[in-house]
């Protein structure tokens, strides 16, 4: 596993520790379970807009194949 090392302002930093405790996770936890969730979520996005553009344009792709 990579260790990174970021800055984050000290009102977030608040935050997170304020969520993370409600939420009974360590501010650690709480930050790589959110790197996660947006990295599948913009996977998950560009997979929807692929589709999207290949259902829409299926016809066209019949044509000129």
């Amino acid at each position: 596993m990579t260790e990174l090392t970021i800055s984050v302002s000290d009102e977030a930093a608040n935050q997170l520790r304020e969520k993370s405790s409600r939420l009974g996770v360590s501010p650690e936890d709480l930050a790589r379970a959110g790197i996660n969730d947006m990295l599948r979520a913009t996977d998950e996005k560009v997979r929807a807009a692929m589709d999207y553009v290949l259902k829409k344009n299926e016809e066209l792709y019949r044509r000129l194949a």
